[in-house]
This record gives structure tokens, C-alpha cells and sequence, in this order.
């Protein structure tokens, strides 16, 4: 192959590394294979535009890391034992996990909160038992946090929670018992799939569209099935990445109204969103549970997440509810939240992640195939579409024998009989984005090509 040419450079650093680079994600990918003979340097110069000596460095860089090889009077050829550990690239892109940018310096700011709080003269008491629902000064922080989404709020509606999963599991609980009907998207987030499902919940899809649920069609089944609970993720929903307008949520609250339905807010992503459209807590505060979780714009490491009562709401039930889901949130990870809210360390992490996953979606919009992903340009994940030659689990079968593993629309579909052609990809768990590239190039080429063709038995 000696007219390969890079179709694109890694962005950032020296121009030479961002050329080593590309070789070694074309080995990785499969585009360029043990022995191989790559272009001249004059040649590969010329295709790129750049100067001799760029290439001649590149091609270095490339030897040092042992994946090419150079053959005098011949050239120089992809080395026929590349190092596994440099090349190889394992990624389990279906966990939708927030990037770990460098710039965040999430390492060093978690080193330097939890050292702190070794020097607190209250850390005793942060070793012990905290109520459920959190502290008076744990709730402010969290009320500060959300004051960006919901304007005004008061302290006292706020919750400090154990992650949303388990928010979300007391919620249902409180609300509806373990009979209920809830209703919601015919795609959704697969721990409310489980949470209804251990309580025997009874869960209805409702129509949407590309704004999500329709308020006509929201209304319809209200009003037959005499569902009261509606769970909507309207900000980067996951998965299918659909983010609902304003005039969407004012219809849909007007339903809400008209019809009194509890709306359960699951936020996980709003705070990415910059700017988004205010969130349903902020346009019907007397009827919205609305939970926020850190997981998704800080770390999932902290497991906290706050919830946000409707008013008027019963709060000593709601921590009754909270106490025997999960006792209490963990303390120590609530202490280096309120911390980070504190001290503005929290919104310079989230403005760090929140670059980051603008870079990568801008990779998987040049690397997946046109028009096959639907997605929000500060999410962590796209909801891709595949030809019609693949369903959903074969894919995800495939791409995890490449070591890309995603996930199958099934996975998350509420009706019984999905249209089986869809897949999560997960943008956040690479570890760079040279990693991302290559785990993307290799989905690319799954949906280019095909299935593989299962050899005739006679």
C-alpha cells in the first residue's frame, strides 16, 4: 500500500506525532496490516502537504514505537510483530460514561479534596451516619448547583441522594407503589426499565417524535389507562439523544396539568446541555420530581445525585422512602461535592468534560457513516442506525469481536417488538481520542460491509 495516505490527522500537538499517530490507529483499525509498505517520504510529503522532514520525523516516531520497520533500499514497511499493547484497542463503548479530559485534572483535584477532608476537625462525623436526604449544608450546595436549571430554588425541596439509580427506585416506590401504571418513552434509560420491573410496575410507551413524546398522543393514554406517572428524560435523552424544545415542555406540562400527572424528571445529562431549554421542574415546579446526578457532567465515582421536590411534597416521607432504599448517600463523596460546588471546582470540571465531549461527537460525525447518527453536540453518546442488512444484536455482536462492544436498541425499548436497528455508542469511555477514532473506524466498517458471509454446509 504505498499510496496510503491518512484520511485525517489526529487534531493537537506536533504534526509529525499527530502522522505517527494515524499509523498506529490504521494498524489498530485494520487499514494497514503487518507488512505492509508504506508510501515514500517524499511522496507521503507531497499527498499531505508538508515538508520532508515532518514525514522523516513521523516515520522515526513510528520505529521508536515498534510499529513500522525499515527495510534499507527497500522503504519502510508495517512491522510484522507490533507491539499488542500499543496498538491494540479494547473499548466497551457501551458504557455511556463521561470523558476524563487532561484538562479536567480530575486525579489530582479528587487527591486534593479528599486530603482535605482528612484536615477537617468534623471528620469524625463524616465517618459515621448521616441523615437520609442529606444535610442542611449538603442540600444548600445542591441547591446552588441546580440554580443554574432552576432558578430560585429553595434548599428545603432538595435531596441528597446515592446516585440517581437509587433516587429513582425510592421515586417509584413513593409514588407508585408496586401496581402503578407509569408511562413513557418506547426507548428509555434500561434502570427505570429494571426498576418498574422488580416492582411490577406496569409501563405504557407513548408515540414520540423528533421533539420526543407526543403531548396528543401523552394525553390519549392518559386518559384510557388512567396513568398518572409519566418518566421522561427531556435533555439528552438516553438513548435516543432527543432533546424536547421549549414549546414541547410547555405542551407537555399543559397535559400534566390538565389531566394531573406526576412528571418524573430524570436530568442526568442537562447539565451538558449549554445552553438548554429549562427543565420541567422550572415550568411546573408543583408537580415535577426532578433528579440531577453528578455521574454523568462530573464522575460516576461520586455516586451523588440530587432530587428536587415538587412543592408542597411530603419530605419526611420522601427520606423514609430514601432511608430504606439506600440509608444515605455516601458521605465522604457528598463532602467533596459541596466542596467542589463551593468553591467553583465543580463548574470548571463540567466546562472541561463539556469540550470534550463537543470534540468527540465532532470525530464520530467524521468517522460513522452520513446521516446514520442522531445525537447532542455536548452528549456522550449517539444513537446510531444501522443498514438494513444488520439488526441490532447481530451488530453488537460483531463490533464486541472487534473490540468496540455497543449497545442493541432492544436493549432499551419498552414495546415488545422494537425496530431492531439501532445501537448506543458511547463516546465517553475511550481514554483519548485517538483511542475513540479507531474504535469508531471499526464500527464504520462493520456498517459499510456488512455481515460476514457464513461459509455453505452440505
Amino acid at each position: 500500500m504505498a499510496d496510503w495516505v491518512p484520511p485525517t490527522l489526529p487534531p493537537g500537538g506536533a504534526l509529525y506525532r499527530a502522522i505517527a499517530d494515524a499509523i498506529a490507529m490504521d494498524i489498530a483499525s485494520g487499514a494497514l496490516t503487518p507488512g505492509m509498505r508504506l508510501p515514500p517520504h517524499r511522496k507521503l510529503a507531497d499527498a499531505l502537504g508538508v515538508d520532508l522532514t515532518t514525514v522523516t520525523r513521523a516515520y522515526a516516531d513510528a520505529r521508536a514505537r515498534g510499529l513500522v520497520e525499515a527495510v534499507v533500499g527497500r522503504g519502510t514497511y508495517v512491522a510484522d510483530a507490533v507491539n499488542p499493547q500499543r496498538t491494540k484497542v479494547e473499548l466497551d463503548l457501551s458504557m455511556n460514561l463521561p470523558p476524563q479530559p487532561t484538562s479536567a485534572n480530575l486525579a489530582l483535584r479528587l487527591g486534593r479534596a479528599m486530603a482535605g477532608l482528612t484536615r477537617r476537625p468534623d471528620l469524625s462525623s463524616l465517618l459515621n451516619y448521616q441523615p437520609s436526604g442529606g444535610g442542611d449544608g449538603d442540600r444548600r450546595a445542591g441547591a446552588k448547583w441546580l440554580s443554574a436549571r432552576i432558578p430560585d430554588l429553595d434548599a428545603g425541596r432538595v435531596l441528597v441522594t446515592g446516585g440517581a439509580q437509587a433516587c429513582l427506585s425510592a421515586l417509584l416506590t413513593l409514588l407508585g407503589g408496586w401496581s402503578a401504571d407509569v408511562m413513557t418513552d418506547p426507548f428509555t434509560y434500561t434502570g427505570f426499565r429494571m426498576a418498574t420491573q422488580l416492582r411490577g410496575l406496569y409501563v405504557t410507551p407513548i408515540q414520540t417524535d423528533s421533539m420526543g413524546i407526543v403531548p396528543e398522543a401523552l394525553s390519549t393514554v392518559a386518559r384510557n389507562a388512567e396513568a398518572k406517572i409519566v418518566y421522561l428524560i427531556p435533555t439528552i435523552h438516553n438513548p435516543t439523544c432527543t432533546t424536547m424544545p421549549l414549546e414541547r415542555r410547555q405542551a407537555i406540562v399543559k397535559v400534566a396539568r390538565d389531566l394531573n400527572l406526576t412528571l418524573i424528571e430524570d436530568d442526568a445529562y442537562g447539565m451538558l446541555a449549554d445552553p438548554g431549554p429549562p427543565p420541567l421542574a422550572a415550568l411546573a415546579p408543583e408537580r415535577v420530581w426532578h433528579i440531577s446526578s453528578l455521574s454523568k457532567c462530573l464522575t460516576p465515582g461520586l455516586r451523588v445525585a440530587y432530587l428536587v421536590a415538587p412543592l408542597g411534597a411530603d419530605i419526611p416521607a420522601v427520606r423514609a422512602h430514601l432511608r430504606a432504599t439506600a440509608q444515605m448517600a455516601p458521605p465522604l463523596s457528598v463532602a467533596v461535592a459541596t466542596g467542589w460546588i463551593e468553591d467553583g471546582t465543580a463548574q470548571e470540571i463540567l466546562a472541561a468534560i463539556r469540550q470534550e465531549a463537543e470534540e468527540r461527537q465532532a470525530i464520530a460525525r467524521r468517522e460513522l457513516p452520513v446521516g446514520s447518527m442522531v445525537a447532542h453536540a455536548q452528549g456522550h453518546h449517539a444513537w446510531v442506525t444501522l443498514p438494513p442488512y444488520w439488526t441490532d444484536r447481530a451488530f453488537a455482536e460483531a463490533a464486541r469481536k472487534m473490540g468496540a462492544a455497543v449497545i442493541p436498541g432492544a436493549a432499551f425499548a419498552m414495546a415488545p417488538e422494537p425496530p431492531p436497528r439501532y445501537v448506543r455508542v458511547g463516546l465517553g469511555a475511550a481514554p483519548d481520542q485517538q483511542a475513540l477514532t479507531v474504535a469508531l473506524r471499526r464500527l464504520a466498517a462493520l456498517m459499510r460491509n456488512g455481515p460476514v458471509a457464513e461459509e455453505e454446509v452440505v
